[in-house]
């Protein structure tokens, strides 16, 4: 039978396992082995009260601690913990999820893509509640150089994987006005990883009229993993880079890639 005591706790949930869990958080991002007066410091608690909880921690094996060097660090179980969580996440899924709520919050048509042999590849898009929009074909496949979800990709994959197919872009004609050489392919992608995201406007696009904006979704090895993009009727969107679109379209990237284990800071 239950008593309000239970009901009180089932509602406000455990408050010691809460302590617990901003001690491994503080860990977890201090991204290596810690001394206990810094994770008392990152969790925002005495050493003394730090110290209590570490030594139920090392106990179930979420810490262990170096007797050489006094350092704490995630243990086992932790680890395990965190390989079953990756094991069981659908990144699709997830990018879908976060498509269909940034075409809600921008109206813009959204689209999803991932990277596949022949290289960059439309899986989904959203379409807005508007009535000229523009609309994305699942299954095309982008250019590196001519589409925004293509410069993403070809910014941050590693260039081996990419340089065959940037090459055939430039060889048969099918790079933007201004880019004939690598080297000037390969400036070009440096200018999006140091801005964060690709945007595309004027003649461009591979497709005319059109304008686009996209950010890379990074993994849990902090390598790319899909792009979302936000592609409009060239004029009608709010390309400002502090401006609603744009900021909406970062935070959701940086979301979902915190939700597939990324850590890379991203401006």
């Amino acid at each position: 039978m239950s008593t309000a005591n239970d009901e009180l706790e089932g509602k406000h949930g455990v408050q010691s396992l809460e302590v617990g869990m901003s001690i491994l958080r503080a860990m977890a991002t201090g991204r290596r082995s810690m001394m206990l007066k810094d994770i008392a410091l990152a969790a925002g608690m005495p050493a003394s009260k730090a110290h209590r909880y570490l030594v139920s921690l090392i106990r179930s094996g979420l810490v262990e601690q170096d007797r050489l060097t006094s350092r704490y660090d995630l243990g086992p179980f932790a680890l395990n913990l965190g390989l079953v969580a990756l094991d069981r996440i659908d990144r699709i899924r997830l990018g879908l999820a976060a498509i269909t709520d940034l075409r809600d919050e921008t109206n813009e048509t959204v689209s999803l893509t991932v990277w596949s042999d022949a290289g960059p590849v439309v899986v989904r898009w959203e379409r807005p509640r508007r009535l000229i929009t523009v609309n994305v074909v699942t299954g095309t496949h982008l250019s590196l150089l001519r589409s925004a979800g293509g410069r993403v990709f070809a910014a941050w994959l590693p260039e081996r994987q990419s340089e065959t197919l940037l090459r055939r872009e430039l060889e048969t004609g099918k790079a933007p006005a201004g880019v004939t050489t690598y080297e000037e392919a390969r400036a070009l992608l440096a200018k999006v990883r140091e801005e964060g995201l690709a945007i595309i406007t004027d003649d461009d696009y591979f497709a005319r009229g059109v304008e686009a904006a996209a950010a890379p979704v990074f993994n849990f090895k902090n390598e790319i993993t899909m792009a979302i993009a936000i592609v409009g009727v060239e004029g009608s969107m709010d390309l400002a880079p502090d401006g609603p679109t744009l900021t909406a379209l970062r935070r959701t990237a940086q979301e979902l890639s915190r939700r597939l284990g990324a850590t890379l800071e991203q401006g």
